[in-house]
């Protein structure tokens, strides 16, 4: 290590030199190549069999990217506002990336005559308002999704190619519809999944950017107030800098994205790594004070020696907490488990670099402020906490001891469930989501395919009087708005024709539906004219939610088919979303799992005695009890965002007890007794870890401030277990060794 301090040392301004090219060229790479991608692949892996059902089905059925416009005007029956709307029809459509366009002016409804079954312009400039308006009366379910109640505003509903063309151009794709629409209409709204993945996006980048420099000027703020000396504070800084800009310029290279998961690493990475920047610069200073005469390589060497074990070990502990991400199902968690490994590695790596350049540069002859004047408070406080725990450690076990039980007793009672509105950001397009939410009731949709068996027809009187009764139970769920199918084509034909019978809307009367619906919108049959597909809006929902209704829907149709002779399948994006509540179980469970043994194995490695590792592990248990009881009576669930929360915990609880522990072996080492040793070593590591935990807490809170619900309570979440490790490492933990560590 000397002999790596003095090349690095001698040669620093070379090392400079090269530092400075990668990093310009990491920039420019980020610059040129950083995406976000908010995409539904990014939660499922390809080979899921659920998600490959959904590419399939959009490939067969068309894509369900709609985009909802709600358009409004002044009266929506009036001759002009119809072609107005026909006119943006024909735009819409001539875009290359748009499937087909449904609204008002080219809805079709049924018409049966002399045993024929036709369909027509639901929009005639030759019919009167009042027959017009008897006829929108007769089809409730399909008026409803074309025009407001108070007849003032179109829905437009703009169906997109499938989603790989989507995704590689969703940004352009927004725009310029809004480009398109806003040339036609003052007053319109933009909803849907395609409108709210590109507000996810752009919340994202948004949010990245504002969590970076918030989190620089955090820590500036921290390093003022809490190093020995301000003329260390660019030290920190550039090691905190340069294993970032380096790592974002690798990842980019190869194609990494960002989304809400990932956009959370470069706050992340800046605390991680000015926390160990604070305990080298610490020990640097104290050495420096202890040893004026010593040379700088000498002080470098020594404060490299005493930081260098433990800080590997809290990197590693960390590093395999966000490692343990990845045995989640979901490529996002995945994802974010690697790229941050990678990048703790190279903090650590580029934090010993910086730092032996960077003390390398201060003259020795320069006196600097003492810690014993600079942090008068922390020592006071450090004596405090190492008095307490000698004083009352039974009572400070009990306590706590009390606070791991009831976590523990409680965690069946967290709920686990993603809500899609938390997902998105405070804001105008969350807005036009709640104003075409609160006219249409519902901006995404399901798609039912019931299909007959072998040697069942469902197209027959009695089929289509199933089908009837199955889909007035459905519309009785309040969740579940205007079902489509060709129940409504029979109600439709039977309130115009009330002598017409089911019996005339058999299988020899529906060949030509599809052919017939030029819109395209609303499938009635499947291609080979066996099995009938029925369409459901549905509002926004949680994932909790959502699998109620997929369960309402599954109870209901064994109600009115008989599973011998039928067979149900749901299709679209809200049955991919319903499996997201499994996933985040799996990853909760496999990824803590994971991550508690990879935590256990470099604690005894480090340790080298069972029961004293088994003693050290408990007081970084209870952060995560603690959160466990936050959730339960605060009622937070356990969601897409905080489903990676107890392994990264894991990894941070860690971190502040490796520093402890090895500052008390130390000690222990000098023949000290365990009271004292544990109290010097409080004394001594105290005011490191009060700095370091104070940057973890500052930089959660920076995430805390997000727009957006769910990533917002992941930062106070972490804010609070970092609080309550510092807390357990200073008090619960001494208290445990003084009591039980007689060796």
């Amino acid at each position: 290590m000397k002999n790596l301090i003095y090349f690095i040392v001698k040669n620093r301004i070379a090392v400079i030199i090269i530092l400075t090219a990668f990093i310009i060229a990491s920039m420019f790479s980020t610059i040129q190549k950083l995406a976000i991608d908010n995409s539904l692949s990014i939660w499922f892996l390809e080979d899921n069999s659920r998600y490959k059902e959904y590419l399939e089905y959009q490939e067969q059925y068309g894509s369900d990217e709609i985009i909802i416009a709600l358009l409004e005007v002044e009266n929506a029956l009036e001759s002009s506002a119809v072609e107005h709307l026909k006119a943006l029809s024909a735009d819409l459509e001539g875009l290359d990336f748009v499937e087909l366009v449904f609204n008002f002016s080219n809805a079709k409804y049924p018409s049966f005559s002399r045993s024929q079954l036709s369909f027509e312009p639901l929009y005639d400039t030759n019919r009167s308002l009042q027959s017009q308006e008897r006829l929108l009366a007769q089809m409730p379910a399909i008026s409803n999704q074309l025009i407001t109640d108070n007849g003032q505003a179109y829905f437009c509903y703009i169906q997109l190619k499938p989603t790989p063309d989507i995704e590689e151009n969703r940004t352009a794709i927004v725009s310029k519809l809004h480009q398109v629409i806003s040339g036609y209409y003052e007053q319109f709204a933009l909803s849907g999944p395609p409108v709210l993945n590109e507000a996810y996006n752009k919340g994202i980048f948004k949010e990245s950017i504002s969590f970076g420099l918030f989190t620089i000027l955090v820590i500036v703020v921290i390093l003022l107030l809490l190093l020995p000396d301000k003329k260390y504070v660019l030290i920190a800084l550039s090691s905190v800098g340069v294993p970032l800009v380096l790592l974002f310029g690798w990842v980019t290279a190869l194609g990494f994205s960002l989304n809400m998961i990932s956009m959370l690493i470069p706050t992340i990475l800046m605390v991680y790594s000015v926390c160990d920047a604070i305990h080298i610069i610490n020990i640097f200073h104290k050495e420096r004070e202890a040893n004026p005469a010593s040379t700088k390589i000498e002080l470098i060497y020594s404060s490299f020696k005493k930081s260098f074990i433990p800080c590997l070990f809290t990197t590693l502990t960390t590093l395999l907490s966000y490692l343990a991400l990845y045995v989640s199902p979901l490529p996002a968690f995945k994802n974010m488990g690697l790229v941050s490994s990678l990048g703790l590695l190279l903090c650590f790596v580029f934090v010993y670099i910086v730092c032996a350049i960077g003390f390398s540069f201060i003259p020795k002859n320069v006196s600097l402020i003492s810690s014993e004047c600079s942090a008068p408070r922390q020592k006071q406080l450090s004596h405090s906490l190492a008095a307490w725990s000698s004083i009352h450690p039974h009572k400070i076990i009990v306590v706590f001891s009390m606070i791991l039980l009831f976590g523990v007793l409680s965690i069946s009672r967290v709920e686990i469930n993603t809500d899609s509105l938390d997902l998105l950001a405070n804001g105008p397009d969350k807005n036009q989501l709640q104003r075409v939410e609160q006219s249409l009731k519902g901006t995404s949709r399901l798609q039912l395919i019931v299909s007959p068996k072998s040697n069942t027809i469902l197209l027959n009187t009695k089929g289509i009087n199933d089908l009837e009764g199955f889909q007035n139970t459905l519309a009785q769920h309040p969740k579940i708005n205007n079902p489509i199918s060709l129940v409504n084509i029979k109600r439709i034909l039977q309130k115009r024709n009330p002598l017409l019978r089911a019996s005339s809307l058999a299988s020899q009367n529906l060949e030509i539906i599809d052919t017939s619906d030029s819109s395209g919108f609303f499938r009635f049959l499947t291609d080979d004219k066996k099995s009938a597909i029925m369409t459901l809006s549905l509002p926004q929902m949680s994932s909790v939610e959502l699998e109620a209704v997929v369960t309402f829907i599954d109870e209901r149709f064994v109600e009115y088919f008989d599973l011998n002779d039928y067979t149900l399948k749901v299709n679209g994006f809200a049955a991919v979303y319903t499996q997201l509540n499994r996933f985040i179980v799996n990853t909760q469970l496999n990824s803590f799992l994971a991550a508690f043994f990879a935590a256990f194995l470099c604690l005894f490695i480090f340790v080298k005695r069972l029961r004293i590792t088994l003693l050290v592990l408990l007081p970084n248990l209870i952060p995560l009890a603690l959160l466990v009881l936050v959730m339960v009576l605060w009622h937070i669930p356990l969601g897409v965002t905080t489903a990676m929360i107890t392994p990264i915990m894991i990894g941070i609880a860690m971190d502040d007890t490796i520093h402890l522990m090895y500052n008390y072996k130390r000690y222990k080492a000098m023949s000290m007794s365990t009271v004292d040793a544990m109290n010097q070593a409080i004394i001594y590591t105290a005011p490191a870890l009060f700095a370091s935990s104070l940057a973890l807490i500052a930089g959660f809170l920076v995430i805390a401030s997000s727009a957006v619900p769910a990533v917002k309570v992941f930062g106070i979440l972490c804010a609070v277990a970092v609080f309550a490790a510092l807390l357990m490492d200073l008090l619960f933990l001494p208290a445990l060794l003084k009591k039980y560590d007689k060796h």
